[in-house]
């Protein structure tokens, strides 16, 4: 697959990684700086990765669990420390892509992996910040600017009768750039039924210069896969599905005397053609198209104190189903916080909150604190608190079949997090230990007391989960021919205690990873590039795994030639309860980028 900044391991952004912005903080502070657990999934590491997607991208990020259905982003689930993926937040260039349907559509990600520069994780409550639905965390994926003229072409081909394409265009003209891409990712599947085809357009714009600048995001794709157990039950093996995902986004920055002000406004479309019997859909056919419409304004300001935030959003859901019905929501949110900075800027305060409204439901208030103390430049030692909250998604409450049935009368989730840790950070060198706890009252999970009952949702009680996560990375500065070139580990360790659940089986919440680990390493013997990465992880009521990928490139200025090896020992290993995941999975290809 294919980057229009795709050989960005000759100009990474790991060098200076200790000094980005991360576009999730709204009070606009320096990674190192903040007092929270922030993860960034840098541009160097998404050009040497074997990851065909965001969800496996996301493999390697201490306190997340991926969960995919099947192989390449067909369908996935993203939770962080011990969440559900209704309890993840997740982002396009800081604005929410939340689905009222389900949260098995927040990975409907309508950016393909070639288009990112990189995604930044926030581990913890992150509605003091973005309102509801940011349970356990947020996951903000910022796309590439137009940078260069350039034209790209790539094509990679393997196992299973893969075949990947893709090509994009970009200018730029003075402070106006533009970009265009189109890929195509398609297999016909590694078992019976897991055939799939994955599209990705993708237009960009950007007009004006820093502090002033308007940015605009078109972007679309199409899934079609079946669905072979993804659903229910194993045995129910010709499931199929379509997903078709739009996303517009406009954005305005601009400098006002010592204000920053940013507003933005979105639309977000997103349809679900659910077929029980691919060869028959008239059997069972469900047919759910949501939309979403958001604007929103952020401001910030420095004072006397350090920085002031202010903002407003509006958010409009409107969702279409033959198993649902018509239904709607609308929500108001106001949020301020104010960063303190005392004893020479050393230490740092931020007190915030959020208020939202909502038309169907009671208005809550988000109140949270985040404090940290600089030891020295490169040292600190930070912890946040905050309250959370997640509404029941229309699935949840209506939705009803031959396997499942809803639950009208759920009660939103509510939690406390807390967390303390400490961070070092220097232009080569990072490393985070966090320790944690999330106390959740009025839980939801979909559970059954026996074999022959159907999946219902209900509010099975309180959870606390506790966890410790250990993370560091290491980049080699060496100028030789051969060497090192990057080595990462990150480590997660999660323990939930629950109160008692009169339920025979669980789908999500009692099955939480208790012990995950990753590890990266990667070389070079000149322009030759080889990246392992292997993670070990042990979930509650599944059998552990190892999984080791490779990725093996030669690389020069307008030329990259690949091979991945995907699951190199070929183990059999699931991440839900229903679905064998693919086994050793093989495939090369070249990408050419054209200056002009």
């Amino acid at each position: 697959m294919l980057s229009i900044n795709a050989y960005s391991q000759k100009d990474s952004l790991f060098s200076d990684f200790s000094e980005v912005v991360i576009h999730e903080q709204r009070l606009g502070i320096a990674f190192k700086e903040s007092s929270r657990s922030i993860d960034v999934v840098t541009a160097e590491v998404i050009a040497a990765s074997s990851a065909n997607n965001v969800a496996e991208l996301l493999n390697d990020v201490a306190g997340v669990d991926v969960r995919q259905r099947g192989p390449h982003g067909v369908q996935s689930d993203i939770g962080i420390r011990g969440g559900t993926f209704d309890q993840t937040l997740v982002l396009i260039n800081g604005i929410k892509i939340a689905d009222p349907q389900t949260g098995h559509h927040n990975m409907n990600i309508p950016v393909a992996i070639e288009d990112i520069q990189r995604i930044e994780v926030l581990k913890g409550p992150a509605a003091r910040i973005y309102g509801l639905n940011g349970f356990a965390g947020a996951i903000n994926i910022v796309t590439k600017r137009p940078s260069e003229n350039a034209i790209t072409v790539g094509v990679h081909t393997g196992d299973y009768q893969l075949l990947d394409t893709r090509i994009g265009v970009s200018n730029t003209i003075g402070k106006y750039g533009q970009s265009l891409s189109y890929s195509r990712n398609a297999s016909d599947g590694y078992k019976y039924n897991t055939d799939y085809e994955i599209e990705h357009f993708t237009y960009q714009g950007t007009l004006g210069g820093n502090g002033n600048q308007l940015n605009l995001l078109a972007t679309h794709s199409a899934r079609k896969f079946g669905a072979n157990g993804f659903y229910a039950s194993p045995d129910f093996m010709d499931q199929y599905e379509e997903t078709h995902t739009s996303f517009i986004a406009l954005d305005y920055n601009k400098n006002i005397g010592s204000w920053y002000i940013s507003p933005k406004v979105s639309y977000r479309r997103n349809k679900d053609d659910y077929v029980f019997l691919r060869e028959d859909p008239s059997f069972f056919n469900n047919v759910h198209v949501s939309e979403v419409l958001n604007g929103e304004i952020q401001a910030r300001s420095s004072n006397a104190l350090g920085i002031f935030q202010i903002g407003a959003e509006y958010n409009m859901m409107n969702l279409e189903s033959n198993n649902l019905g018509m239904r709607e929501r609308n929500t108001a949110t106001i949020n301020v916080e104010q960063r303190i900075l005392l004893l020479d800027e050393k230490l740092d305060i931020t007190p915030g909150v959020s208020y939202s409204h909502f038309s169907d439901l009671e208005a809550k208030f988000f109140p949270g604190l985040d404090l940290g103390y600089r030891v020295s430049n490169n040292f600190k030692v930070f912890g946040n608190v905050g309250y959370t909250y997640r509404v029941p998604t229309y699935t949840d409450l209506y939705y009803e079949d031959r396997a499942n049935v809803g639950n009208a009368d759920l009660e939103p989730e509510e939690a406390l997090a807390l967390e303390a840790g400490v961070k070092y950070n220097q232009s080569n060198f990072t490393a985070q230990l966090s320790l944690f706890t999330r106390q959740g009252s009025d839980l939801i999970d979909w559970t059954k007391q026996d074999s022959l009952s159907k999946w219902q949702p209900f509010n099975i009680g309180d959870i606390t989960t506790n966890g410790i996560e250990i993370s560091g990375q290491y980049r080699f500065n060496s100028l030789s021919k051969i060497g090192l070139t990057h080595i990462g580990m990150n480590y997660t360790l999660l323990d939930a205690d629950q109160s008692e659940v009169e339920a025979f089986l669980s789908r999500y919440t009692l099955e939480h990873v208790k012990h995950q680990f990753s590890g990266r390493l990667a070389y070079h013997v000149g322009d030759i590039h080889h990246n392992i990465q292997m993670r070990f992880v042990d979930r509650v009521n599944l059998d552990n795994y190892t999984v080791v990928d490779s990725r093996l490139y030669f690389d020069s200025d307008q030329v990259r030639v690949s091979l991945n090896v995907n699951n190199i020992f070929d183990r059999i290993y699931k991440e839900t309860n229903l679905v064998e995941l693919p086994g050793r999975w093989i495939s090369v290809g070249a990408d050419i980028k054209i200056n002009y």
